[in-house]
């Protein structure tokens, strides 16, 4: 099993997926595709509680760190997904200290936090919950999402949040929030990550961003610029992609 917070502390390059079909084939084929980790998205997909822990198992099973991105910044739903076993959660559209405060309280149990306790698929079904409640202090993830102008504005005061680990950028909703969506060349954006840019490197949190177009060198000039969290397309538009691409060269 990758030790994720390792690589998270020391800065270390990793690169990740993001999963919105819930077939358990797919999470299998990707996590043994070599991603370092894998992210089960409840935002934009159509993915149950019960399908996500079926998701995470077998992300878990095949040596990958599972992550969960929320439907929002919502305790019952962390508390819900980090009992089925994620390892850690990508929380969506932070925009303060205030909001990535809430989402470290409701990873962690209290003194550290304020989740409530239960016992699951992640405390051993009631036989480790000792040796969680440590795993979880040490080695449970959260990464904000920055997808807003108020969360690059804030996004000092948001990663000097203790336990938020880091941050990814999610471009179509940054782009969103400049009333540019999708147009990521557009000034106002190219303004807005140049601010992001400059704090990554005043930072010792790590800096991610998600490559949402199956594109290689896309991937490749983000790495030179210093990104070390990067999410490497979503099982749909590689699906999409891949099978477009071959049509169109076959009717050629």
């Amino acid at each position: 099993m990758i030790n994720l917070k390792d690589k998270l502390i020391k800065k270390e390059l990793t690169v990740g997926s993001w999963i919105t079909l819930a077939h358990p084939a797919i999470a299998e084929i990707m996590a043994r595709a070599g991603f370092d980790w894998l992210t089960i998205d409840l935002e934009h997909s159509v993915i149950t509680i019960r399908e996500a822990e079926e998701l995470i198992r077998v992300i878990e099973l095949c040596g990958v760190a599972p992550l969960v991105r929320l439907s929002s910044n919502d305790p019952v739903q962390i508390k819900r997904v980090m009992d089925a076993g994620a390892h850690g959660v990508i929380v969506p559209m932070v925009n303060s200290a205030e909001e990535a405060q809430r989402a470290v309280d409701s990873v962690r149990y209290p003194p550290d936090g304020k989740r409530g306790v239960g016992l699951a698929r992640a405390q051993g079904y009631g036989n480790s919950f000792a040796k969680y409640k440590e795993w979880t202090n040490k080695e449970s993830i959260v990464i904000v999402q920055i997808e807003h102008i108020k969360a690059v504005e804030n996004l000092e005061a948001i990663l000097s949040v203790k336990g938020v680990d880091g941050f990814i950028v999610g471009p179509y909703d940054l782009s969103g929030s400049l009333g540019i969506p999708g147009k990521f060349d557009g000034k106002l954006m190219i303004e807005a990550m140049s601010k992001v840019q400059a704090f990554m490197r005043t930072t010792s949190k790590i800096a991610g961003y998600h490559v949402v177009e199956p594109d290689v060198n896309q991937l490749q000039r983000l790495i030179c610029e210093g990104y070390l969290f990067l999410a490497y397309s979503v099982d749909f538009r590689m699906l999409e992609t891949s099978c477009r691409s071959a049509i169109e060269k076959i009717r050629r």
